[in-house]
């Protein structure tokens, strides 16, 4: 019914292009066509919690207050994360911390600086 691609939010059929984004009537998700183009080849795509693409060795910044497990400290708001790498599972973001360690994020807690 249509050369584009179906919604990757809901999988309506009824995608339509918008100049640079496609956009799904039904559920009002945006994309760019771009984004299509890379998720075809497999390769998952993590992002901030502003939407912004993060990549192996980027630079994040905590949003919130975080605990951390099995300890009583708390990971402040604002805590600068250098050299991140992305890795598949529930907590995407492996990094090393001053001060705490070696640990995982969820890339839904920080902003790419």
């Amino acid at each position: 019914m249509s050369q584009y691609p179906n919604c990757p939010k809901c999988q309506s059929a009824y995608t339509y292009d918008d100049g640079t984004f496609l956009v799904c009537p039904e559920c009002g998700y945006e994309w760019s066509a771009n984004e299509e183009t890379e998720a075809a080849g497999d390769t998952k795509i993590v992002k901030d919690a502003n939407g912004n693409i993060l990549n192996d060795g980027d630079t994040v910044s905590v949003i919130k207050d975080l605990k951390v497990k099995g300890s009583s400290s708390v990971l402040k708001q604002g805590t600068k994360v250098k050299g991140i790498r992305l890795v598949d599972g529930d907590h995407d973001i492996d990094c090393k911390i001053t001060g705490f360690g070696a640990m995982k994020l969820k890339s839904e807690f920080v902003k790419k600086i």
